[in-house]
């Protein structure tokens, strides 16, 4: 088979894997349960806000523990506007536009500081958008948080039921993955890539490395307000404690445990630290020990996460494959007259 054959076919397996994953997700959760229901929709939402901090940490190389923090923007936004009679759209566009702003700010650092220095900043970040949640009753009701978030009507239909609900967030999902999937194929990504490998390099190639780095944050902290928008109409009631510096932290593990800087990383990432707890159940007191013990090991074996094995995977089958091409040849060139 030429190379241009065995492209084509393995593009025709990608497309028929996904094909199944995508029907799967769209059939099978029907005969779900509520909370089988509920944990499906918040391994799409955690996606969405994990596929935010890939973009800023595994495309641009800028470290970020304040995600969840606007995850926790989006959410406030959400549940303030919708129990205000508002429609979720339009807090959908005000948790898109701050936390855009604020994750623009937010930028300004890393043009400074890099790595762990980095880190700290957007800690600070973190814990002071927590104590915003926390202390300002007059905003967020403080502890006693915000219930009876509505759920929105899509085209007249209503999602206040489990199974609607669950298709808005995984169409939800769909779509940011189609704008991320065009955003990193597209000049901006492959910007990115440069910022990531080199950034002294890639000023030398004429990218504005500042622009960039400042727009990798915008964007990704984004992802998390609309993340964040979904997450308040998911449980219907929220409060600062899911917005503490875990939530980060939980973040940024589902990126590196999926494979920082692969696009389907924080789907893996993502199912693993949402899903991998429940499957763990069956173990009654242990499944939490066995999970932490689960991660460690894969973070060991393969710091670059489950998808970096699979690169290395087929990066050395491909080797051995043209080296095998290439001893064939070079006898064939040794034999002949």
């Amino acid at each position: 088979m030429t190379g241009k054959g065995k492209y084509w076919v393995q593009n025709y397996w990608r497309v028929a894997l996904g094909a199944i994953v995508i029907a799967a997700l769209i059939i099978a959760p029907a005969n779900f349960n509520r909370y089988g229901l509920f944990i499906l929709s918040q391994w799409a939402v955690m996606t969405i806000a994990a596929m935010g901090l890939n973009l800023t940490l595994g495309y641009a190389g800028q470290v970020s523990l304040a995600q969840g923090a606007f995850v926790g923007i989006g959410a406030y936004a959400a549940a303030i506007m919708t129990s205000q009679g508002m429609p979720l759209i339009a807090a959908l566009g005000v948790a898109i536009v701050l936390c855009f702003s604020i994750g623009w700010i937010l930028g300004y650092p890393a043009l400074r500081v890099q790595h762990h220095y980095l880190a700290f900043v957007t800690l600070a970040f973190s814990t002071l958008a927590f104590l915003v949640f926390r202390n300002e009753d007059w905003l967020t009701k403080g502890i006693y948080g915000i219930s009876n978030i509505p759920r929105p009507h899509i085209l007249g239909v209503a999602t206040n039921r489990p199974l609607p609900f669950y298709y808005v967030c995984l169409g939800s999902l769909g779509i940011v993955s189609l704008i991320l999937w065009w955003l990193i194929r597209s000049p901006w990504g492959r910007a990115f890539l440069a910022l990531r490998e080199n950034p002294i390099r890639a000023l030398s190639l004429g990218i504005d490395t500042r622009r960039y780095t400042l727009m990798a944050f915008a964007i990704g902290s984004a992802l998390g307000g609309v993340a964040g928008t979904l997450y308040a109409p998911l449980t219907q009631y929220i409060d600062p404690v899911p917005f503490n510096l875990s939530l980060s932290l939980d973040l940024l593990m589902m990126v590196i445990v999926g494979g920082a800087g692969f696009f389907f990383g924080p789907f893996l990432g993502a199912m693993i630290a949402v899903l991998l707890p429940e499957w763990l159940r069956f173990t009654e007191g242990y499944y939490l020990m066995l999970y932490a013990l689960a991660v460690i090991l894969l973070l060991i074996y393969s710091p670059t996460g489950i998808l970096g094995i699979l690169a290395h995977a087929l990066a050395e089958r491909r080797t051995k494959t043209a080296s095998a091409l290439r001893a064939v040849a070079k006898s064939r060139l040794e034999t002949a007259p």
